[in-house]
Formats: C-alpha cells, structure tokens, sequence
C-alpha cells in the first residue's frame, strides 16, 4: 500500500491546497479508508467509526488487540446521536465546558457502533478535537471517525506526521499533515454518569478543572495503580500494562529538586558504566551525568505543559540515536504532571516477555 502525504497549513485552511488535502483525505474516509491526522494531543489514526471493515483496518495497521477500545472523533454535537443514545446532565456540563477539547467522555454506546469500537462493551468513548484541522476533517468526511493514536500499538504516540510515518507507512491510506500537535500527550478519559464522574486516563484535562464545572463528585483512578492486560474489553483506551513505550528501556527517577538532579546524574553515570548507551531526558539546568549520553533537551522543569508537549517527541528521538536505556526524571503530581507520571510509569513497566 502506498501511503499519501498531504500537506494543509493549519493557519490557512480556506487555501486550495488545504481545501484540497482536507477533501481527499475526507473521501478515502467516506470509501472506508484510513487517514492519520493531527489533533491538539496527539496524531489519531482515523477510519469510518460506523464500518466494521474500515475499522479493522485502524486494528491491523497497528497490530492493535481487540481487547483495547477506540475513542470515536465527531466534529458536532448533533452527530452525537448516531454514536450514543443518551447523554447524562453531568455530561452535557463537561461538553459546555471543554469540547472542543482534550476530553473524552464514556457514554451508552449506540447500537449502530461496530463492537469492534468498544471492546464488546456497552459505552462508547467520545470527543470532539480542537484542533484546526482534525475538526476541517471531520466535518468534510460527514461520519464519527475512529481514531485511536497513530503509531504501532503499545509504542510512543505520535506528534509529528513523521513519527506517523516511521510506525505506519504503507500501512494506512493517507497522512495528512497538519504539522507539531499542541499538547503532546493524550485526552483525558471520564466515565460520566449523573451520580458520579470517574477519570480512568488522566490527560490535557485535570481533575482539578473537572471539579470546577461537576463540584466534588469527580474521582480518578490512581496513575501509579497496576494495569493487566484484560481478559474482556478494557473499560477506557489507554489502560494496558504497558503503553506509550519507546525501544529502549526507559528508567524513571523520582524526588524533589535539587536532590532529583544528582539521583539523575548518578543513575546515567552507573549506567553508562555497566555497558549501557544512554539516553537522557534532560531539562534545562539539569546535570548530564554521563560522559557519552545522548540527550534531549526536555525544556523548562517547571512548566508541564512544554514537558508533556515534547515527551513523545524526545523518547521517539533518543530511540533513533541507538541507546538501549533511558533515564528520565518524573514530575510531580500537579495539573497535567499527573498525565504525564501516568504515561512514564505504563511507559516503563517491563512485560514478562519481550515485545515481538
């Protein structure tokens, strides 16, 4: 299969060119094709979420399990009634408040939605993306899109069209490529029901914005609470033992500054020493450690949402330098810091056996 690159400027959709890529791209979805395209958290791989065969294209791409839903993309409210069949008040509130956004909301799956969509359960992930060119898409394709992240199943998410490529050239339809994407990691993903709302991902979305708009009847599941792989469809995306993983090893050191900085030269340096090529997520002002590692400037410790803007991106990188382990420090637990403690730890977990 030959794999399209379309380009579209995100700044000016109303081009010929980005009416054009938007168009094509939309069409290979309506004839149940593929087409990866960006949203403000990560590239999705999207296919008609209502045809079967076209999303078990989105499975076989990605060498994806059944057992792991998809979260289904629409591009307007009233397209919510082909997906779900009702929508509870608490819900409606989170909609008003965060859509389009980075948030996913589980609702009563429409009959019309292949099981393949679930899992084989009863509730259906949904959103609607802000970005610019994902809701273009959406609206010139006309259906609900399902679209999970566009990469190989279990490795790093995508950012970039060409992180798309190196996991899924020749592998899917099209590529539209609407340049970085915004947030860098995935949406936040909610059980909404009128007696409570429960966070299974945290993501973009925090709990604490959540409790803004629903008062105190918002819970999450704890980032750090183990995950086997399910013997029945899992309750949300994004829930597998081991997920969002690069090649390599990935080493997480924890604690507050300034300790956190000397643990993280001396866990680099004793790897180096043991025979390791390391690689280094390193922000700014942090102390390299080893000699030889290889390192990715992270960004300014203190400001989460350029941390979670470049982690897929500097994970997928130091893969490419050849390491064999790397070192990360993990922030703390405030605002989008959760998502990304939740993404380094499932990142990091090691399976009984090796990937294939």
């Amino acid at each position: 299969m030959k794999t399209l690159r379309l380009a579209v400027d995100p700044a000016n959709l109303e081009s010929p060119a980005a009416r054009q890529a938007i168009a094509q791209s939309a069409e290979i979805l309506r004839r149940g094709g593929t087409v990866a395209f960006p949203t403000e958290t990560v590239y999705g791989l999207g296919a008609n979420a209502l045809d079967s065969d076209a999303v078990a294209k989105i499975f076989a791409a990605k060498e994806r399990p059944g057992w792991d839903p998809i979260i289904v993309h629409i591009s307007d409210p009233a397209l919510l009634a082909r997906v779900a069949t009702s929508i509870p008040t608490n819900a409606g509130a989170l909609m008003d408040a965060f859509w389009p956004g980075p948030l996913t909301l589980l609702l009563p799956k429409h009959p019309g939605v292949p099981e393949a969509v679930t899992a084989g359960r009863e509730r259906v992930g949904v959103r609607m993306p802000a970005h610019p060119v994902a809701l273009a898409l959406l609206r010139a394709a006309g259906v609900p899109v399902a679209a999970p992240s566009a990469n190989r199943f279990g490795r790093t998410s995508a950012t970039t069209a060409a992180h798309v490529a190196q996991d899924l050239d020749s592998r899917i339809d099209a590529i539209l490529d609407g340049g970085p994407t915004t947030h860098g990691v995935e949406s936040t993903v909610a059980d909404v029901r009128d007696e409570i709302c429960t966070i299974f991902r945290p993501g973009v979305i925090t709990l604490e914005q959540m409790r803004s708009v629903l008062g105190s009847e918002v819970r999450e599941i704890s980032a750090d609470a183990e995950q086997k792989e399910p013997d029945q469809g899992a309750v949300a995306p994004g829930l597998g033992m081991r997920h969002y993983a690069p090649r390599a090893r990935l080493v997480l050191v924890d604690g507050e500054v300034p300790a956190l900085q000397a643990v993280l030269a001396a866990t680099a340096r004793g790897l180096e020493e043991a025979g390791d090529t390391v690689g280094l997520m390193l922000p700014a002002g942090f102390r390299q450690g080893a000699e030889h590692a290889h390192t990715f400037d992270w960004g300014n410790w203190d400001d989460a949402d350029e941390l979670a803007r470049r982690l897929f991106a500097g994970l997928r990188w130091l893969d490419s330098q050849g390491v064999t382990v790397i070192v990360c420090p993990v922030p703390s637990a405030q605002g989008i810091g959760v998502a990304l403690r939740d993404r380094l730890r499932k990142a990091a977990r090691r399976l009984q056996s090796p990937d294939p």
